[in-house]
């Protein structure tokens, strides 16, 4: 199943099951940051990536330039292991692996979850490619894909959904990217960038290895 068919059907399952004015509330905030165009400033295909280290989820430092030594390079970019959307795209990816490793590519996911909350969101998700922390955010904002997420839904996240963003990010103020997925060159250029201000949209896996097999010849 491809993977806006699996959101697809959490959203029939889920979305009854989600009071009225809490999906209300939700979907009027979502609306108001995708009318905002913030994403528009984000890397796009042709850009080159600044070099980033950040600690994998067991503290071992992971180097992009290191990474891109060995082949292309995705970077998904991903709110966090509390989000649903995330864990479909995330077993997506888990499930594209082997592909994108034939392809002689590497993969890492980077959110602005704490190292303790990143292992969980691996081990929960039983993923086998490097789970990253970017606490505050500070790679994602040089990627351009940083946005304030607003006291108010950070406090309807909590008492609803038990989402304590401030705790599991470490920040007072909450700040989550872009849903993203770039994929990189060895030289650090990007040959493809997907973007989306809405955070029910996902890049395709298989548009991932469409890309990786046309980087190849």
């Amino acid at each position: 199943m491809a993977l806006f068919e699996e959101i697809a059907k959490f959203q029939k399952e889920m979305m009854p099951k989600i009071p009225q004015d809490v999906l209300q509330a939700m979907q009027k905030t979502s609306a108001e940051i995708i009318s905002k165009n913030l994403h528009h400033g984000a890397l796009k295909s042709g850009d080159t990536i600044p070099a980033f280290t950040l600690p994998d989820a067991t503290g071992a430092p992971v180097s992009s330039d290191q990474l891109l030594k060995s082949g292309l390079l995705v970077i998904s970019f991903y709110r966090g292991g509390w989000c649903p959307y995330c864990n479909l795209e995330l077993k997506a990816l888990q499930s594209a692996l082997l592909k994108i490793k034939t392809l002689k590519a590497n993969l890492i996911v980077i959110s602005p979850e704490l190292q303790d909350h990143a292992r969980v969101t691996q081990e929960e998700n039983s993923l086998e490619y490097p789970v990253l922390s970017d606490v505050d955010n500070s790679v994602a904002k040089q990627f351009g894909l940083v946005y304030e997420l607003g006291e108010e839904m950070t406090e309807l996240f909590k008492h609803t959904f038990n989402w304590d963003l401030q705790s599991i990010n470490g920040a007072q103020k909450v700040e989550l990217p872009f849903p993203a997925t770039y994929i990189v060159n060895q030289e650090g250029v990007v040959k493809y960038a997907f973007v989306d201000a809405d955070y029910t949209q996902r890049a395709e896996p298989d548009k991932i290895i469409e890309v990786l097999r046309s980087c190849g010849d």
